[in-house]
């Protein structure tokens, strides 16, 4: 065991140093409500999959509801994310100052983090926690057995790196969940593929968004994972809650046919 990659718990008790981007339930703080409120959904945000005896490591586990979750159901979670000294994604464009606007993301991911180890403190959580970015997963994690994407890849430059880092580690699963691109489809249809593709955001008009790249059709995922050795997939259709309103969200499980030492040998380190 490696001890050395993981990041010692924080003690955080002032709810007000703290930034939820889950609504949940706390002991002896009651309900605090976050951006996302998977509480009624997370077993489908996660594609049903049983985490029982699994190790999971967790891209991107923000205030920590999921990794929780499947600490309840039974597994094993190393949470993985960014702390302040690592930079978000955050697009460069030329109309602002994009150096001020990394440090201010900077103050407020340490305020998710600092979420995440109150929530950590009061579910008396045994999950670990690594530090750094998803281009730079280090191999000391070891191996797990499952591995998740929750609303994590539209936020990369390059999600297939992140993929790649991650799915190095992973033997049997890949969980992504992400946004359902917009289509014209009436709700009873979005399952039915459309081709794959993903949509550029970043609108250098509207100087706008400025922390998501991209809109990820389920079907470049597919593809992106079965070049990772992941060919058999599941892929599930939702409605998740967030900011208070109803968004459509895909889930795609993906299970490893290709052997993993085949998989490493992608890997950039």
């Amino acid at each position: 065991m490696n001890d050395d990659i993981y990041a010692m718990p924080r003690v955080v008790t002032d709810i007000g140093e703290c930034y939820f981007y889950h609504t949940m339930e706390l002991p002896g703080y009651g309900t605090v409500e976050g951006e996302w409120d998977l509480r009624k959904g997370a077993s489908e945000y996660l594609g049903g999959v049983d985490f029982t005896g699994k190790r999971v490591l967790e891209i991107g586990t923000a205030s920590g509801f999921l990794c929780f979750h499947m600490e309840n159901q039974g597994a094993d979670v190393v949470a993985y994310d960014l702390s302040e000294k690592e930079s978000w994604d955050i697009v460069p464009f030329s109309q602002y100052d994009h150096h001020q606007a990394v440090l201010n993301r900077k103050a407020h991911i340490r305020k998710i983090n600092n979420a995440y180890w109150l929530s950590h403190r009061v579910y008396n959580s045994g999950a670990k926690m690594v530090y750094g970015t998803v281009y730079a997963i280090p191999e000391k994690i070891g191996l797990v057995d499952i591995s998740t994407f929750g609303s994590v890849l539209l936020h990369v430059r390059d999600p297939f790196l992140a993929l790649q880092n991650a799915l190095r580690l992973t033997r049997e699963t890949v969980i992504v969940t992400d946004v359902l691109p917009r289509r014209r489809l009436p709700l009873s249809l979005l399952g039915k593929f459309t081709g794959p593709c993903m949509r550029f955001l970043p609108n250098f008009h509207k100087v706008a968004p400025k922390e998501a790249w991209w809109h990820l059709s389920p079907e470049i995922i597919v593809k992106f994972i079965g070049v990772l050795g992941f060919e058999e997939v599941d892929v599930s259709y939702h409605i998740q809650r967030y900011q208070g309103k109803s968004n459509k969200l895909y889930t795609i499980v993906g299970r490893r046919t290709r052997d993993i030492q085949s998989s490493r040998l992608l890997g950039p380190g």
